[in-house]
């Protein structure tokens, strides 16, 4: 599969440093709006997903609600800006936002199983090939 190829702690700071860009974006360009946000979400999923390397294909499901979390800093928003404000804006927003929190950490699992799956019935193929080879000689 061609792109790049993270590490488990590459994957977790791609989409960390993604998820805080695109938290910022939206906090300027859409107001803080959290439907904009939830839905940028699921593209970078889907490249962590794709883009981490086969030997760290679990991390994938692991790093995006984390970094849907960290993203969210800017875009949660309460009132006045102080650090109780901004804590429930927090809490506000994985609550009300779990959907999009949920739906992409499934694509981001659904991904990886594929992709694991796909690994396997690889290296079996190649298993029973080279069996077959040795057998035949």
């Amino acid at each position: 599969m061609p792109g790049p190829r993270l590490t488990g702690l590459g994957g977790g700071l791609f989409c960390g440093a993604v998820m805080l860009v695109l938290g910022l974006l939206t906090e300027v360009w859409f107001g803080a709006s959290l439907t904009v946000y939830g839905v940028l979400f699921l593209p970078v999923c889907v490249l962590t997903a794709l883009w981490v390397r086969d030997g760290d294909l679990l991390i994938a499901p692991v790093v995006v609600p984390i970094a849907f979390a960290v993203g969210l800093v800017p875009v949660a928003d309460e009132g006045g800006g102080s650090t109780p404000d901004r804590l429930m804006g927090m809490v506000t927003g994985l609550a009300t936002q779990a959907g999009w929190l949920y739906g992409g950490t499934l694509v981001a699992g659904v991904l990886v199983i594929a992709r694991r799956v796909r690994r396997v019935r690889t290296a079996n193929r190649r298993l029973a090939q080279e069996r077959a080879g040795k057998a035949a000689s």
